[in-house]
């Protein structure tokens, strides 16, 4: 089983690993004139961050374009289904960020080091 995108085997599974962050709780304070303090409102849970690292191989400099242009295709603030290889799926996630890094020469071709960051939305 591969690591998928919204059903797209979108990354190789060599050096792909996946850190959870915690679910996040938002709150809003405001003070009010002629009280001593602030009134604090729980606006609930608002999601969490969830940071994916792995690598890109490709044979040609213009495949490689092709496979970080079809992940870059994700990032359009919908919310989308992330199934690891291992099993865990993590729904509604959203990419906030897209980032490569360390584009070398590797055997008959090439490779990219990336960085994805998503904010895997709260849905009731």
């Amino acid at each position: 089983m591969a690591t998928t995108l919204n059903g797209q085997s979108l990354f190789d599974e060599q050096d792909l690993k996946i850190e959870t962050g915690s679910i996040a709780r938002d709150t809003i304070e405001r003070s009010i004139g002629g009280l001593d303090g602030v009134i604090g409102i729980d606006l609930g849970q608002r999601g969490r961050e969830i940071k994916q690292t792995g690598s890109l191989r490709a044979r040609s400099k213009a495949e490689l374009d092709e496979r970080v242009g079809s992940i870059c295709d994700y990032m359009d603030g919908y919310p989308y289904t992330l199934i690891m290889a291992d099993g865990r799926r993590f729904d509604n996630v959203r990419i906030d960020a897209f980032k490569t890094i360390n584009e070398r020469p590797s055997g008959a071709g090439l490779v990219i080091d990336y960085e994805i960051i998503y904010t895997q939305l709260l849905c009731d």
